[in-house]
């Protein structure tokens, strides 16, 4: 019996401008932001170039299949998570947990913790968020629409 092949390698860089492009359309097909009403011009917004955030693209060859959007002094001076999305047909493939792994390995040293929110309906991700350590450390009743909570976790990254 042979071995299953193994998956291809996953690449993490900064995007590139169509990439940005690519970015808002995966955010805007998916939870949980189909959930809270946006659409591909506010996701668009988010994924903007701007002065105070980084876009890492989780690359297979050159097809991105995925992305993690940091602002790297984004809650009290610590690294924040804005948003995280795994294209359909990479999900289950650990595309979460590299950019993850990658963007706790790019702040680190020089930041102790990193941040992030999830909202309460978005269970697949608040179990990936456990496995990688991060803990529940508040809740924002109502904040993006009615009815539905983001929760704020933390990951502590230094003693």
């Amino acid at each position: 019996m042979s071995a299953a092949p193994e998956s291809p390698p996953v690449e993490i860089g900064l995007a590139t401008p169509p990439e940005r492009a690519w970015c808002a359309e995966l955010m805007a097909a998916s939870e949980p932001w189909r959930t809270l009403g946006r659409d591909r011009a506010a996701c668009a917004a988010v994924v903007a170039e701007a002065h105070d955030t980084e876009l890492h693209v989780a690359r297979v060859g050159a097809v991105p299949v995925g992305f993690l959007l940091l602002r790297p002094r984004g809650l009290a001076g610590s690294p924040y998570v804005v948003a995280i999305a795994v294209a359909e047909r990479a999900r289950g493939r650990g595309v979460g947990t590299r950019l993850l792994d990658h963007i706790a390995r790019h702040v680190t040293p020089a930041a102790k913790h990193l941040f992030l929110c999830v909202s309460d309906f978005n269970v697949d991700a608040q179990r990936l968020y456990a496995r990688h350590g991060f803990v529940p450390v508040g809740r924002l009743p109502d904040y993006l629409v009615p009815g539905k909570d983001e929760l704020i976790l933390q990951k502590r990254l230094a003693p």
